[in-house]
């Protein structure tokens, strides 16, 4: 197992990894919408799904994949009324149209209105 960290997505706010390479595999954290440059939250749904998309993409990079490998997410919504924007966003990153979970939460970390996690082929 191989524990990945980068300084392109935010670092962990708890006890846990950014993710983990484990047998050709790539495990991201759920990401929020935090950018790791200055550590704000842009305002909206559009801006959050694009800043979690590209921490997504920081951790998979950092393992050596992409999106294109990428072939199981889980998404999270603080509202199910964001569905349409949030998907509008994820489709530009998420091409291969990966299987995926997408579901409404009552609260995530730092009050934000997405998370996406993931899943890829090395």
């Amino acid at each position: 197992m191989k524990v990945l960290e980068t300084k392109n997505a935010p670092g962990a706010i708890g006890p846990y990894s950014q993710g983990f390479e484990v047998n050709g595999f790539v495990y991201t954290s759920g990401q929020i919408p935090v950018d790791p440059a200055t550590g704000e939250v842009p305002a909206g749904i559009a801006a959050q799904a694009e800043q979690s998309c590209k921490n997504v993409g920081a951790i998979l990079e950092a393992a050596g994949a992409d999106f294109g490998k990428v072939f199981k997410t889980t998404c999270f919504l603080a509202d199910m009324g964001d569905f349409a924007a949030f998907n509008e966003v994820y489709a530009k990153y998420f091409t291969s149209k990966p299987a995926r979970s997408c579901v409404a939460v009552k609260d995530l970390p730092k009050g934000v209105l997405c998370e996406i996690e993931a899943i890829a082929a090395k």
